[in-house]
């Protein structure tokens, strides 16, 4: 199959997944098996593209282990801490009152914009799978870039669960472990790791195309779905203790925090 055919065979594929899971949304009362499905859905594409894919054989078998290894852990982690037991997500909660009489079908058109998204996302492993280069130390660096991102995004989810755990965390902000040098260290960690495969790309025609993957995950996380909607629920939640915090603790990267000023 050529890159088009592939991504729009997984387009189709992901359309039906996305149909399937608006009923249990429907079923459910909880849309938030959307983040679910769109985290499992782009590993399912990587390791599609892996399997019929015509480049380094060596290469398409890292794609699919570092790919289908991170959107596993994530989509895990979505499914525990957005899913399963809990009550919907303030997001679709919010646009379920804005939507009104128009909600489920809007919801219909949602989350098949999230297949789309899948795709989008999954553009970056198609150079990877067709890349005729042989194995060289630019892959050792790739699969480094990876377990380092998401060793840095797991620990990070890890500290804030232990957190929220804690009997005196409620309306509180952590600033323990990585959430002391970032208010998002998870949102950081997760952008870096799409820096992996233009490395292991590097090379192969239209090998710069995966660079897309960072610079689009860097838009959504600042300025559409990320850290807008994630500071404004915590300052309604958390006020002056996160207006504090986001006074003293860089927003994205990683860095050393302020001093914080001293009441009087």
């Amino acid at each position: 199959m050529s890159p088009l055919t592939l991504a729009l065979a997984g387009w189709a594929g992901m359309a039906v997944v996305m149909a399937v899971l608006y009923v249990v949304s429907r079923r459910t009362a909880n849309a938030g098996i959307v983040d679910v499905g769109w985290a499992a859905g782009v590993g399912i594409l990587a390791l599609f593209y892996a399997a019929l894919g015509s480049g380094d054989p060596a290469r398409r078998v890292l794609l699919a282990v570092l790919a289908g290894g991170w959107s596993l852990r994530l989509a895990w982690y979505l499914f525990t801490d957005r899913f399963v037991g809990r009550p919907e997500d303030g997001r679709y909660t919010m646009l379920r009152r804005e939507w009104g009489a128009n909600a489920e079908r809007n919801l219909v058109l949602f989350f098949q914009v999230q297949a789309f998204w899948s795709v989008l996302f999954s553009i970056p492993f198609l150079p990877v799978v067709f890349s005729r280069t042989g194995f060289s130390w630019l892959d050792i660096a790739g699969a480094a870039v990876w377990a380092v991102a998401v060793g840095g995004e797991w620990t990070a989810d890890r500290q804030l669960a232990r957190f929220r755990e804690r009997p005196d965390s409620a309306g509180r902000t952590c600033r323990s472990g990585l959430w002391r040098y970032s208010r998002h260290p998870n949102y950081f960690f997760e952008w870096l790791h799409w820096f992996a495969y233009p490395l292991l790309a590097f090379g192969a025609p239209w090998w710069w195309i995966t660079l897309a993957g960072p610079v689009v995950m860097l838009v959504f996380l600042l300025r559409i779905t990320g850290i807008p909607y994630t500071e404004k629920r915590a300052l309604a939640s958390r006020g002056d203790d996160y207006r504090d915090y986001q006074r003293s603790t860089s927003a994205f990267i990683p860095w050393f925090p302020k001093a914080r000023e001293e009441k009087p």
